[in-house]
């Protein structure tokens, strides 16, 4: 997918125009400090959530068009924001953060995609850090249409960091985006120190 284009186009319908319910409760309920990086940021309002919340916030994004918006929607912000690649990021976002705030950068990458991911977060996060996400569990894809977002069960989640990660929170959120209720879930990993 070309995620630039689909900023320049508009075609950005995972934007909700404001931060994850469940990510928001999340962090109201279990306050975290740290230095915290957002990959795949979009319009930043995960980043403007997480420094209200008292974090050190970046945001990354593979797209020109979506950091320059963020910059805009953010402004006292916009130095917060980050043009890069996760899955080569710079080398001053290497080993840099003590948390990784997720919500929708894994459900939009093709599954061929996801041991890049993995390798990205364990590029940028330290040891003992917590990777703390709101994962697209069960998303309802029209016939025919093969995503993004792309389903990942619970096992498939587990999978992915069964080595070198503990789970130190697991739920199903009981708030959400509309037609997103119990298909997404709150999992925290610490990274092992």
């Amino acid at each position: 997918m070309n995620w630039e284009e689909c900023y320049q186009k508009k075609e950005v319908f995972w934007n909700k125009g404001r931060p994850s319910p469940p990510l928001q409760q999340y962090l109201e309920r279990y306050p975290v400090r740290g230095r915290a990086l957002v990959p795949g940021c979009g319009h930043g309002h995960e980043v403007a959530l997480a420094v209200e919340h008292g974090l050190d916030a970046v945001g990354l994004d593979l797209a020109p068009t979506a950091i320059a918006e963020a910059r805009a929607l953010y402004p006292k912000l916009a130095a917060r924001f980050v043009v890069g690649d996760l899955f080569n990021p710079p080398a001053a976002l290497r080993s840099a953060f003590d948390i990784v705030l997720e919500h929708t950068c894994l459900s939009g990458l093709h599954p061929t995609l996801r041991a890049d991911y993995r390798r990205g977060i364990d590029l940028t996060l330290r040891p003992g850090g917590l990777l703390i996400g709101v994962w697209f569990i069960d998303p309802q894809l029209a016939p025919g249409e093969q995503g993004p977002p792309f389903a990942f069960p619970v096992s498939g989640l587990t999978a992915l960091f069964a080595d070198g990660y503990e789970i130190v929170h697991d739920s199903v959120p009981d708030v959400s985006f509309d037609k997103r209720a119990g298909r997404e879930r709150v999992r925290v990993l610490r990274r092992a120190g």
